[in-house]
């Protein structure tokens, strides 16, 4: 029989949560002084910190050749993203374990769509983390003389993936500490660097509202389309629920707060740039803010600072994104679709899972120096913008499905019109991630996706056997 959402906020998941014949092992969990549950502050900064990587610093040039309509597009997708945010918000009301959509969608669609969800999102995670390292790489040599040798830039991106790796191998007291903290340094800079433009702001700069000929309606969706991923991560608590203090409560609203959050700063950081940097310049520029900040304080110091400020960024995306591909695993393997190595905890973190994701992420990642090519490694980053963008459209049915057959647990009369409204919202901005990833990464992905098949298959055999 499956959990329908009436565990208690402090109780780990049952052993019932499982399917019938699963044979894994009772959940274990070494808590202590090392582990420690989210409150709302942390949650909200792990939203956030996973929301906004490293992506932020190049926004504002990748969306210059669109014009100022691309603000449009900002403030659409915004929209979008509080949708999804809200959904997920009320989907770990009704169910507040470790997993997410993982745990979502199994409930409303069995176990087969639900291991899609899981394989999916965990396929996102740590291919996410190898995309990240080699971003920071970059970052990193500004500071440091690198030269662009390959040894010593790929050393540089295991260094950069296993230091979050080992905080979380710490226990969840560190993982809050280090994402709280890296957070707080992020939005610090890219705040001032977004107030403090608005005072050597010139409308002069900003350029044509519509850069490009055709319909405004094309101009967005084109803005659009390279802006969509920039949300990732919004469901970031609710994957985590099972670590967060009340989840009922806090989840939803540490979704919605680092959402806006982080659209705040998108927003004000993309406006200021626009306005301080003539607008000729940013579209051949290579480090927007960077040039930024040099305009504002003058100077040529300003690269160094924005280094730096990427750098503690993609940190705390690390640390955030290795935890979640744990915790997906872990759900998983809970109800034994993954293996069962998956489940052990200690310190309140999946540590077998936590050690994989590091592992393939680093495979990737020497893969990428040896091959000498970013050709391949830019496709498989391309795939997991689909990846990601299925556990979401998987979610949003799954809350389509609980409010459509009566399943409306907690869910007043009044406000379900409100909410099937917000879950079609959703769901249609989960479309459009989907859309805008593009041919090649669809059809590639949904190979990616369905390698996963043989894992089911014999996972299933498994639990057959037992």
């Amino acid at each position: 029989m499956r959990d329908t959402g009436t565990v208690p906020p402090s109780a780990p998941a049952p052993a019932s949560a499982a399917s019938p014949g699963s044979s894994r092992p009772p959940e274990r969990e070494g808590d202590g002084r090392h582990a420690r549950r989210f409150g709302l502050p942390v949650a909200t900064a792990l939203v956030m910190g996973n929301i906004i990587g490293g992506g932020i610093f190049l926004l504002p040039a990748s969306v210059a050749p669109y014009g100022t309509i691309s603000l449009v597009a900002f403030g659409v997708l915004t929209l979008g993203a509080i949708a999804l945010a809200l959904v997920f918000g009320r989907l770990a009301r009704r169910d507040p374990r470790t997993g997410g959509p993982y745990v979502y969608v199994r409930e409303a669609f069995g176990d087969f769509a639900g291991f899609l969800a899981a394989w999916s999102y965990w396929i996102t995670s740590w291919v996410s983390n190898a995309a990240l390292a080699v971003t920071a790489v970059g970052y990193l040599d500004v500071l440091l003389p690198l030269h662009g040798s390959p040894w010593p830039m790929m050393t540089a991106a295991l260094v950069v993936q296993w230091a979050p790796a080992l905080a979380n191998l710490a226990g969840t007291r560190y993982v809050g500490a280090v994402q709280l903290v890296s957070t707080v340094l992020k939005f610090v800079p890219l705040l001032l660097v977004a107030v403090g433009g608005m005072f050597f702001f010139d409308a002069d700069n900003l350029g044509p509202f519509r850069a490009t000929g055709g319909s405004a309606l094309g101009a967005v969706s084109a803005s659009a389309a390279i802006l969509l991923f920039s949300y990732l991560g919004v469901e970031s608590a609710a994957v985590s629920a099972g670590e967060v203090r009340d989840p009922r409560r806090n989840v939803g609203r540490a979704t919605v707060l680092g959402t806006l959050g982080a659209a705040l700063v998108y927003l004000l950081g993309t406006l200021a740039v626009f306005g301080t940097v003539a607008h000729d310049e940013l579209l051949t520029s290579k480090a927007p803010f960077t040039d930024a900040v040099d305009v504002m304080f003058g100077g040529t110091w300003g690269g160094a600072v924005v280094a730096c400020a990427a750098l503690v960024s993609i940190v705390g995306a690390l640390n955030g994104w290795t935890l979640l591909s744990a915790q997906t695993a872990y759900a998983a393997a809970r109800d034994g679709l993954f293996p069962d190595r998956f489940v052990v905890k200690r310190r309140g973190v999946p540590t077998f899972g936590v050690v994989v994701a590091a592992v393939l992420a680093s495979l990737l990642t020497v893969y990428n120096y040896m091959a000498g090519s970013a050709r391949v490694f830019e496709i498989l980053v391309l795939i997991t913008t689909f990846t990601a963008a299925v556990p979401y459209l998987l979610a949003t049915a799954a809350q389509l499905y609980f409010l459509a057959s009566g399943r409306r647990d907690r869910v007043r009369p009044a406000r379900l019109a409100r909410d099937a409204a917000l879950a079609l919202a959703a769901f249609g901005f989960s479309m459009w991630l989907l859309a805008g990833s593009g041919y090649a990464a669809v059809y590639q992905g949904v190979l990616f996706l369905f390698a996963g098949v043989l894992v089911y298959a014999w996972m299933s055999a498994r639990k057959a056997r037992a």
